[in-house]
């Protein structure tokens, strides 16, 4: 293999593993460990590992289901299945060799729990989610569900139990600021949707009542952060006060989405802004024990 092929090789296979998304999701996990820990070693790193190489095989699996309806929309028309840079043979070996990666990692480093839970996510984004977006708009609600399982596996792998409240407090609210990041991204391509024969909520809602949903979300979502930072899950008083800070903030982003004239609605901004504060909430989390210990507040 020429070192032409060789990079082209490697190129979509990152481009089929959506890497900017995966390691996104890893880095939950990693919020997860260190939540239940209180504390920080080195032992996030294979259960970390263990997730990024599931989402990496889920996501080829995903580009494999959605193959067809991607060679309908401009979006995405040219990635690797429907551009032909990869045989369909070839992409589902690198999911199958992602997948048993990735399992094999995180039961050995994590245990049972943590590895039932990862295939828990594949099963739920390749069987449930992604058959659901074929029959309605709303599959993105079931869906997030599953945003909210890789810090659960950052949580077992640091010895937390699964069922305390702490856990189920974090997981939901990575559970609901999924939803209106999904929503304004159906905004932004509901038309290219509709062309591939998938259904939108643009062909559902008026422009108005989406723009109230998603606010409705946003809410929702600031909530479920202001939640937690009145929880021992926040071990630091500046990590709450940021918190704080930053789902006020997210509120006043988004005050007018409602009134935006159609012609100067940007759905990408906003989505932006929804991906920046739930950035930013994280690290403040993740952060937490290590301001308290520095500031002892």
């Amino acid at each position: 293999m020429t070192r032409f092929r060789s990079h082209h090789l490697i190129a979509v296979i990152l481009e089929l593993s959506k890497v900017r998304i995966t390691i996104a999701v890893a880095f939950t996990t990693i919020t997860g460990y260190i939540l239940a820990l209180q504390d920080y070693d080195l032992g996030f790193i294979f259960p970390t590992l263990g997730i990024f190489f599931l989402a990496c095989g889920s996501s080829v699996i995903n580009h494999v289901q959605e193959r067809k309806t991607d060679a309908l929309m401009s979006r995405t028309r040219k990635r690797p299945l429907p551009a032909h840079k990869i045989s369909f043979s070839g992409a589902v070996l690198v999911a199958v060799t992602e997948t048993l990666t990735g399992a094999l990692i995180l039961y050995f480093s994590a245990g049972r729990t943590a590895l039932t839970l990862g295939l828990f996510a594949m099963l739920w984004y390749n069987g449930i989610y992604t058959n659901l977006k074929r029959i309605t708009p709303f599959a993105v609600i079931p869906g997030s569900v599953i945003g909210s399982i890789p810090p659960l596996v950052g949580w077992v792998s640091a010895g937390g139990n699964l069922l305390n409240s702490k856990a189920l407090i974090m997981a939901v609210f990575f559970f609901i600021w999924q939803v209106p990041h999904f929503y304004l991204l159906a905004l932004q391509y509901g038309r290219e949707y509709q062309e591939a024969g998938l259904p939108s909520i643009i062909s559902r809602w008026s422009a108005g009542k989406a723009r109230n949903q998603i606010l409705i979300w946003i809410i929702l979502s600031a909530f479920a952060a202001i939640v937690i930072s009145f929880t021992p899950l926040t071990s630091s008083l500046i990590s709450t006060l940021l918190i704080i800070l930053s789902s006020v903030v997210l509120i006043f982003s988004f005050r007018n989405i409602r009134k935006n004239k159609e012609e100067k609605f940007n759905a990408f901004g906003y989505f932006m802004t929804i991906n920046y504060f739930v950035l930013s909430v994280t690290l403040f989390l993740v952060t937490g024990p290590l301001l308290h210990r520095t500031f002892h507040i």
